[in-house]
């Protein structure tokens, strides 16, 4: 996508009709081969190994622990937690709801006049992924942060990206990058972790430890795996300006950083990981850069045998 001209549009835009002023939009590619799910940009990405085996287990705790906290309610127990899960159904959909409509209603919605590229990504990371219908997509306002996320409401889908990773005047600092994060966030709706039965099914991962974590960072690298399916060139520029910012992103080494998820070791880096909801960066990487296996969730990568 780098250095396109915009009077033709990116590649896979056709020539501007002689009654248009702007090119015309072809439908993009279907990939080589949908019946084929793995770690490579071909094919349909994989979901991480670890996810639904994580998922099987939180699920069966919730199944457990919900009539036993909407039992100790209704007995009056002042205990907060079993409170929370007791009204989680309506909980989760009211967060939901209110994260939609704050979307409608602050943030730029993507359009073929707003946000263009971008527009176009999500609606080529959509038809990359076998989806049937394409998520709406906003821009809020980001005030620094570099973030991006997943959402839904009933059967609505949505993503909403922080302005940060824009330049001024609409257009993606780093083109290839900016895919990359859509093609995360899209892969998020493509993979289930957006509806309401799977938020409510999951709703303890915020309370169990090492377990919940775990899923979380299990469901992440399945993102991961779907940005890369969709544009595996952004994953470098993608991870080294998550780590360093908007700026200074560009002067890290992305394989420098890689290595050191091998050579970082101790006790305190591994709970720092067990910990975390995301990958950490350095793993993250190494997950992005070695397409041979899934990422690592509990212990670091080692380097593939010869």
């Amino acid at each position: 996508m780098t250095g396109w001209d915009p009077a033709t549009g990116p590649p896979g835009w056709g020539p501007v009709a002689p009654d248009e002023t702007r090119p015309q939009q072809l439908p993009p590619r279907m990939p080589i081969d949908p019946q084929t799910r793995g770690l490579s940009p071909f094919g349909l990405p994989a979901r991480h190994s670890w996810e639904i085996p994580l998922l099987v287990l939180v699920v069966v705790l919730t199944v457990f622990a919900y009539p036993y906290a909407v039992f100790a309610v209704s007995r009056g127990t002042d205990n907060l937690y079993l409170s929370i899960l007791a009204f989680a159904p309506i909980l989760v959909w009211f967060l939901r709801g209110s994260q939609w409509g704050a979307a409608r209603v602050s943030g730029v919605k993507m359009s073929p006049t707003q946000f263009p590229d971008a527009y176009r990504m999500v609606q080529e990371a959509a038809t990359r992924f076998g989806m049937k219908k394409v998520p709406d997509a906003y821009v809020v306002l980001g005030n620094g942060q570099l973030n991006a996320f997943a959402a839904g409401h009933g059967f609505r889908r949505f993503v909403v990206v922080n302005s940060d990773l824009f330049e001024i005047g609409g257009a993606a600092r780093q083109p290839e990058a900016l895919a990359f994060v859509i093609g995360h966030e899209v892969g998020h709706i493509a993979a289930g972790h957006t509806s309401y039965w799977r938020q409510f099914g999951t709703i303890l991962m915020q309370f169990v430890p090492v377990l919940g974590p775990a899923l979380s960072r299990a469901q992440e690298y399945t993102a991961d795996n779907h940005g890369y399916s969709y544009c595996f060139l952004g994953a470098s520029g993608a991870m080294t300006t998550l780590s360093a910012g908007k700026y200074l992103g560009v002067m890290v080494g992305f394989d420098e950083m890689a290595d050191r998820a091998f050579t970082e070791t101790g006790f305190f880096v591994w709970l720092t990981n067990l910990q975390a909801g995301h990958p950490v960066n350095t793993w993250r990487m190494w997950a992005l850069r070695d397409r041979s296996r899934h990422g690592k969730l509990f212990l670091r990568p080692t380097p593939p045998a010869a």
